[in-house]
């Protein structure tokens, strides 16, 4: 299996950025910008207890969202840190739908950016 992505660790690059690439579906919303470091993309995981109340389903989620991102890691731009945020839809989602999804997420993403760079 190729090497995931290392993880955002640090608060402040959770933080909302008025020129941050949003992208949503009824499972996640993710949020893509330019990386900090040239050697390496990042991703984050939110999943906040007000929305799911028990850990056992902030565990799933979670798992979920790592399971789409290793199965869609070439969809993944290199120069774009991404965080996504779950929502409460993420815990009805198959696999399956959680792939495609996060799959038509990125591609949105991927597209913005593009778009994003050649208006430069």
């Amino acid at each position: 299996m190729p090497d995931m992505r290392d993880t955002i660790k640090n608060h402040q690059d959770f933080i909302v950025q008025e020129d941050d690439l949003n992208a949503r579906c009824a499972m996640f919303f993710v949020r893509a910008r330019p990386t900090k470091f040239s050697d390496g993309a990042r991703y984050g995981l939110i999943v906040t207890k007000r929305l799911f109340r028990h850990a056992v389903d902030r565990n799933r989620s979670k798992r979920l969202l790592r399971d789409w991102i290793r199965f869609n890691e070439k969809n993944m731009h290199p120069d774009l840190d991404y965080i996504f945020i779950a929502r409460a839809a993420i815990l009805n989602a198959t696999r399956t739908d959680g792939r495609v999804a996060m799959r038509k997420a990125l591609g949105y993403i991927k597209k913005l950016y593009a778009d994003k760079k050649t208006e430069k």
